[in-house]
């Protein structure tokens, strides 16, 4: 039976029989195996922004199913991640390699059909295959640690950086691994939970400070070069960023604020810092895709970061699915959903 999932209202969200679709010329069709609940998914669970009418979940992987005509880059049987990121391919953002600054940009989960569904058509240019060491958990976890690749390259992160990771969800505890991937020589996170200090420790994080604490962090007793904002909402995590970083450090906001963040504009200019927006992931010219990187890290972190996966449902457990990632006291980090699962 294939399902396919809806928001009905604010905190209720339902599973439904559902048609499978054809995939067109250059299309595929996926039948995903895991697809993970992100923290936006919560915000318009919560009535926080808009409930798209499209099927929702962005964070998805799956086994190739059907090949529309013209396909030829994956086959029948293909083990892939899905890059949720629906563009143009013609504009000049695209063909630079910025696709996610597509003017025309479409995203499975929010503006078109996603992952929390039976099986999904997608083009074959948003497809990745999974290396050997990477099971469908872990492949659908190379979106959320995709999104801290782009915001750590952003934030220039190389060989011997201080960063330091503003909060412990699923993306602030990617970004400590994404931090590490590139070479970071020492990695600061601040955490709230006991589970997400554990998990941050585990992850490669030398130091785990209290959110309080962020401001005037130093790490081997310094300021950081690079402070990664991961939080959002109505938290004081740029202006945190703004004051720990060294003079002409970087601070990636990569949360999404539900109000306008505040900061010192002063300190922001007096100390030179560079204040930069992080906008999911892209394939910088000449270079690997952060897809790629994401898979890259996921195949050597394999282990510990399978520790991110707290909770799997059912599909037509979506609810209590969502009301569990919803729900600090739950013990959840990242939540999945399994669609083949019974």
């Amino acid at each position: 039976m294939q399902l396919t999932t809806r928001y009905e209202g604010i905190g209720r969200i339902v599973a439904r029989e559902a048609k499978a679709e054809d995939p067109g010329p250059g299309q595929v069709r996926v039948r995903v195996e895991r697809c993970g609940i992100c923290g936006s998914d919560l915000h318009c669970f919560r009535g926080h922004a808009p409930q798209p009418a499209a099927c929702p979940g962005h964070e998805m992987s799956g086994v190739v199913e059907a090949l529309g005509r013209g396909v030829t880059a994956v086959r029948e049987g293909d083990r892939v991640a899905v890059e949720p990121a629906l563009r143009c391919g013609t504009c000049s953002a695209c063909r630079s390699g910025d696709y996610h600054l597509c003017a025309r940009l479409a995203l499975c989960g929010v503006t078109a059909p996603g992952g929390m569904a039976s099986s999904l058509v997608v083009p074959d240019y948003t497809l990745f295959p999974l290396p050997a060491s990477v099971d469908f958990a872990l492949g659908a976890l190379a979106e959320p640690v995709a999104v801290a690749m782009h915001a750590a390259r952003l934030g220039g992160v190389r060989e011997g950086s201080r960063v330091l990771v503003l909060g412990t969800g699923t993306i602030g505890l990617a970004a400590v691994c994404a931090a590490r991937h590139l070479g970071a020589a020492h990695v600061a996170v601040t955490a709230r939970h006991p589970q997400q200090r554990e998990l941050a420790a585990q992850l490669g994080a030398d130091l785990v400070l209290d959110p309080d604490e962020a401001g005037d962090a130093r790490i081997g007793g310094q300021r950081p070069d690079v402070a990664i904002e991961t939080v959002g909402g109505r938290a004081p995590t740029v202006g945190d960023g703004v004051r720990a970083v060294a003079r002409a450090g970087t601070v990636v906001m990569v949360g999404l604020f539900e109000e306008t963040p505040a900061f010192d504009p002063g300190l922001l200019l007096a100390k030179e810092v560079r204040l930069v927006g992080s906008m999911i992931y892209n394939r910088p010219a000449g270079a690997r895709a952060d897809f790629e990187l994401a898979l890259d890290c996921l195949a050597a972190r394999s282990e510990s970061l399978r520790a991110l996966v707290t909770h799997t449902f059912a599909l037509h457990d979506v609810q209590r699915a969502f009301d569990t990632a919803a729900d600090k006291a739950s013990g959840a980090v990242k939540v999945m959903l399994a669609p083949g699962t019974a």
